[in-house]
């Protein structure tokens, strides 16, 4: 078994595991799993600072994604994706698959969106039923600000639909204050719960235009509409993966007796990210670090392959590539939830100096010494 540190799926604590091997109920028909789900649900819009409705959706956190952009999506409208990441734009395939007509925002994918630029295009242009963003955006681990995005754009009658699956719970989100009309998680990431399972905060701005449609939601699993009322008559729209929210709801309380999350987030990545330019390696982004994931440029003259086969076939620890644009570009390292520990990053901070010196890297310094030192200072 590889010491794993990508940025998602997490470790897992043991008290998640074992509340994923409880005896199970009928979630169809007993009650009392309802009321579980209730109060799972409710510990989740506190922990995201909302009263909006939340829902937990059996399947990975890409559902939630397609679930509001399906939900919310009419043939003709016109939705604006905010485009600084290979996430961000990839919204844009959950409108047009829906009939909806994606109009993108891009920018410079080494940096947060400019939300003085983002304002000076709403000027000329805001007739769109809603807009999508990405708070960290995986693959170059940017995090956009969120707050003052989902603001200007509400300020414009616009809806909002936030990624947020690799951003919350090792940053902070505050929905309401925010104005956030849908915002879509994963139990995989910072929550280190296992994969399966996606989380839903929806505004009822949001509910009200979806029940408004002219046209039936075009989908029944990725219907958010079909959840409204699952408390009130006591029936789930499916069958739901009780184990995997057994283990969820486990993982939430981790997070609430967990005090110093947040700041436990910033100081390692703070730290981690000091010693890789100490190392003589190079950053991927210009700014707007996320606390949950560093992704760091592929030295010239050298493969991600060589790094990443290494640091796994030699030393047991598994970091990860990146895809589309980023294939071969970057090699990334998560340090969120169970993963962002003292421990586990300075193991991974000595594999990945280790393996440059393997590779003929001229490494500057003992990456995870440094590391340490800085956790002291």
């Amino acid at each position: 078994m590889y010491k794993t540190m990508t940025p998602g799926p997490t470790n897992v604590r043991e008290n998640v595991r074992m509340a994923r091997s409880l005896e199970t109920t009928n979630p169809d028909i007993d009650p009392s799993f309802c009321e579980f789900y209730k109060e799972t649900c409710d510990l989740l819009g506190q922990l995201m600072h909302t009263k909006n409705n939340v829902y937990i959706l059996g399947g990975e956190g890409i559902l939630g994604l397609e679930a509001a952009c399906a939900s919310l999506t009419e043939p003709g409208d016109r939705v604006l994706v905010l485009d600084n990441g290979i996430f961000g734009r990839g919204f844009a395939d959950f409108v047009t698959m829906y009939g909806g007509e994606a109009v993108s925002f891009v920018s410079d994918y080494h940096k947060p969106i400019d939300v003085a630029e983002l304002e000076e295009f709403l000027r000329k242009d805001a007739v769109f039923k809603y807009a999508t963003i990405v708070h960290c955006d995986t693959p170059s681990g940017v995090l956009n600000p969120i707050e003052q995005i989902c603001n200007l754009l509400a300020s414009y009658g616009i809806l909002t639909v936030v990624d947020s699956v690799a951003g919350m719970f090792g940053e902070y989100v505050n929905v309401d204050e925010s104005k956030i009309d849908i915002l879509c998680g994963g139990s995989q990431k910072a929550l280190s719960a296992p994969p399966g399972l996606t989380m839903l905060w929806v505004s009822d701005k949001a509910i009200d235009a979806m029940e408004k449609r002219q046209r039936p939601i075009a989908s029944f699993y990725a219907n958010i509409l079909n959840f409204k009322n699952y408390y009130k008559e006591k029936w789930f729209p499916y069958t739901m993966p009780i184990s995997d929210i057994y283990g969820l709801r486990a993982a939430v309380d981790n997070v609430i007796a967990d005090k110093t999350i947040l700041e436990r987030h910033r100081k390692i990545a703070s730290a981690a990210r000091a010693a890789i330019i100490a190392g003589g390696l190079e950053l991927y982004l210009e700014k707007g670090f996320s606390n949950t994931v560093t992704v760091i440029k592929v030295p010239e003259g050298f493969t991600d392959k060589q790094i990443l086969e290494t640091m796994k076939k030699t030393y047991n620890v598994m970091i990860s590539g990146c895809f589309d644009i980023l294939a071969g570009k970057v090699i990334r390292i998560g340090h969120m939830g169970e993963n962002a520990n003292t421990e586990d990053m300075k193991l991974v901070l000595e594999v990945l100096t280790k393996t440059l010196k393997d590779i003929n890297f001229p490494v500057k310094c003992n990456m995870a010494e440094f590391f340490i030192n800085q956790l002291n200072k």
